[in-house]
């Protein structure tokens, strides 16, 4: 996942529009949070099943914690409970696989435009 996913934004990343760090657990995700206080994440992209906690118990420990970081889901399983769901928990977004790229760099642009 890491090497398509530099692969794909390699462009954004040389252009020095994004910097992509990446957590392969949801606890990871948290320590990287934690680890620079105020974080400089400002968009976090999580897959729904991972080791240890699930994207959504990641979810909503991101935004008791950190409000002001967007966070999008992504599933292989695009049924409407994991939608409702995942909006209703506060995503930004919801994202099924394989990954539509366009969307998803739309979505990072649209971010980005946001912060500026």
């Amino acid at each position: 996942v890491e090497m398509l996913f530099r692969q794909k934004f390699r462009k954004e990343v040389r252009q020095g529009l994004i910097e992509l760090e990446f957590a392969f657990s949801g606890s990871e995700a948290l320590e990287l949070l934690e680890s620079k206080q105020p974080p400089d994440v400002v968009y976090i992209f999580s897959d729904i099943n991972m080791p240890g906690m699930t994207g959504f118990e990641l979810l909503e420990a991101v935004k008791s914690q950190f409000p002001q970081i967007k966070v999008s889901m992504i599933s292989a399983y695009g049924d409407d409970e994991n939608y409702e769901k995942a909006i209703n928990s506060g995503a930004k977004e919801f994202f099924t696989k394989p990954i539509n790229f366009d969307s998803l760099k739309q979505e990072l642009h649209q971010l980005l435009d946001e912060n500026k």
